[in-house]
């Protein structure tokens, strides 16, 4: 039997919604103008080490939600969630930099709390900051940064970690041409690696070309499960709906 990766077991989330702006006796007092949203229902499946799994659907069908669950940015509202291996995420990149730390204080903070050592940070401390490209900047505060070099550094320390599963959200390119091209270069050797990687996308052809195993998701629920065919499928759907 494959070794397991990733395993959801009754995957529920379930978000609250306000549909007017409430006020403190309506916060205090009431439970008018609040409804919920359920983001994802029942979703099961398992994930054998070294499988590379599209996840597609269209928008609100619950995907990004699905990668935030794996990832432990954001927890299911019932359900389980097992993950076997080290595992990091290319969504969220800023979420660990503090912004009165420099750019390499950032590079220990973040790296740690994405399972590295300090020792494995320290050895690939140059080659971080070589791949991220911010010249001077790294010795600055982070909230000296724009937008574009946080990400650039956060994409640099996520995939100089070494992680056993990858998670790919939307922004597979990031950054201006050159740092694009050099981000899907380094996400190509991940693919040719071996590692376990899920990614969502509407970039149809890059999910025909990089995996051997396609969701496609539905209203927070999964509504095909199977091969790299599924894509054609879907894209027939779109085009004659």
């Amino acid at each position: 039997m494959d070794k397991i990766a990733i395993q959801l077991t009754n995957i529920s989330k379930k978000y609250v919604v306000h549909h007017e702006r409430p006020t403190l006796i309506d916060n205090i007092f009431s439970k008018k103008n609040k409804g919920e949203f359920w983001a994802l229902r029942n979703v099961n499946f398992r994930i054998p080490k070294g499988e590379k799994v599209g996840i597609i659907g269209p928008n609100g069908s619950g995907k990004t939600t699905l990668l935030k669950i794996i990832a432990g940015i954001t927890t299911p509202t019932t359900g389980s969630v097992i993950t076997n291996g080290k595992c990091v995420s290319l969504i969220e990149l800023e979420a660990g930099f503090h912004p009165d730390l420099t750019g390499e204080e950032n590079i220990y903070l973040n790296g740690l709390l994405i399972g590295m050592t300090t020792n494995e940070i320290k050895a690939k401390l140059k080659r971080i900051i070589d791949f991220a490209d911010i010249g001077e900047f790294i010795d600055t505060p982070m909230y000296t940064y724009s937008s574009g070099m946080k990400l650039r550094l956060g994409f640099s320390i996520t995939v100089h970690s070494d992680p056993e599963i990858l998670i790919l959200d939307e922004g597979i390119g990031i950054g201006d041409r050159d740092f694009q091209k050099k981000s899907q270069d380094k996400i190509q050797e991940f693919f040719k690696k071996g590692k376990t990687i899920l990614v969502v996308t509407h970039w149809l052809d890059f999910i025909e070309r990089n995996c051997n195993r396609v969701i496609v998701m539905k209203k927070g629920r999964i509504a095909q499960d199977g091969s790299k065919s599924l894509v054609a499928q879907y894209r027939k759907r779109l085009l004659h709906p």
